[in-house]
């Protein structure tokens, strides 16, 4: 999944998941707002396998044919974690 990050005016961070609306955390640091995106969007993930709803936008993020690691290396902001593993 794609993690953006960017930092606010006030020196805080904030990430988003944006193939899942509302997974949108701060942090005091890029690093804290990453670990807090990624335990949100595996909860959120977790809730909707429960409750068996759909992932609209996720699906053709992961079945792209381009080269993940080489898109999340070369945008600025955007970072990818997959099995709990962060790539950056």
């Amino acid at each position: 999944m794609r993690i953006e990050t960017d930092r606010e005016e006030d020196g805080r961070w904030i990430a988003e998941v944006p193939e899942l609306p509302g997974v949108v955390v701060y942090g005091k640091t890029r690093e804290e707002a990453i670990n807090r995106v990624e335990a949100l969007a595996l909860r959120v993930i977790a809730d909707r396998l429960d409750h068996v709803k759909p992932f609209p936008n996720l699906t053709s993020c992961l079945l792209s044919q381009h080269d993940p690691v080489a898109f999340f290396q070369s945008t600025p902001g955007v970072c990818c974690f997959t099995s709990h593993r962060l790539v950056a």
